[in-house]
């Protein structure tokens, strides 16, 4: 068919709103979730009690192998028209909300969702890098006078830094596949489809709804070549203002 599968995908008038949902999203996601991960492996590699540090750990890591029925679930029993959080504000004198058909709390939903089932399963990158800092280095700090921050920013994040740079340039190429389908497919209504309908649900419904399968594999070529320019261009922007890359 040649490009025709290409010719039909932007030729549809839904297209440019789907693929600027779905950079929004990415970009969204990636902000609001990149640095808590960072933040909390910091806290957890400080703490001086091993067993606590295990127990929190173990609190953390457990959401991350929730499916995301079991998450999306979790939502709706709260923030549904008969949810915990309406009856709340109905107890206080306000009206019944149904928070998962209002746009306004779309986004507020799915980026807390997401930041509560994966913060804790994000640290074990930067807990593993973090164990690579020579502690003597801690210690000639302490002596100097060094404060916690001041260890932190000068010890702490350059250590940990090439990985930093490694995981925000992956995530930066995935900006076209990281918009998290599988939840989306979940937690959007034809209330929230102009802001919720991405790449990933729009080929879900088009090439598995409908049966075009070659349409879906040329919206999937697509995202692999914009991904690989994507990862090529800040791999050489890291290499070159940071000093450190993926090669």
């Amino acid at each position: 068919m040649g490009f025709e599968n290409y010719k039909s995908l932007f030729s549809t008038p839904e297209t440019s709103r789907i693929i600027v949902n779905t950079v929004v999203i990415s970009l969204l996601r990636l902000a609001i979730g990149f640095l808590p991960p960072i933040v909390l492996a910091i806290f957890l590699f400080d703490m001086t009690s091993s067993r606590y540090r295990r127990i929190s750990q173990s609190i953390l890591y457990i959401p991350h192998f929730f499916s995301w029925v079991v998450i999306y679930a979790i939502v709706q029993a709260l923030f549904q028209s008969s949810g915990y959080v309406s009856n709340i504000l109905v107890s206080l004198g306000g009206k019944p909300k149904n928070f998962l058909m209002d746009i306004k709390w779309f986004y507020p939903l799915l980026f807390g969702s997401e930041l509560w089932k994966e913060i804790g399963w994000g640290t074990i990158i930067y807990l593993a890098a973090l164990t690579n800092i020579d502690p003597q280095l801690y210690e000639a700090a302490r002596v100097d006078g060094a404060g916690p921050i001041q260890r932190i920013v000068h010890i702490t994040l350059p250590g940990i830094f090439p990985v930093i740079a490694f995981c925000l340039t992956i995530a930066l190429g995935n900006i076209l596949n990281n918009a998290g389908t599988e939840q989306l497919l979940l937690f959007y209504s034809p209330a929230t489809y102009s802001i919720g309908d991405v790449i990933g649900t729009w080929v879900y419904r088009r090439g598995l709804g409908e049966f075009k399968y070659s349409l879906g594999a040329a919206v999937s070529q697509f995202n692999s070549v914009v991904g690989l320019i994507l990862v090529l261009c800040f791999n050489k922007i890291s290499r070159k203002f940071f000093g450190v890359g993926i090669w």
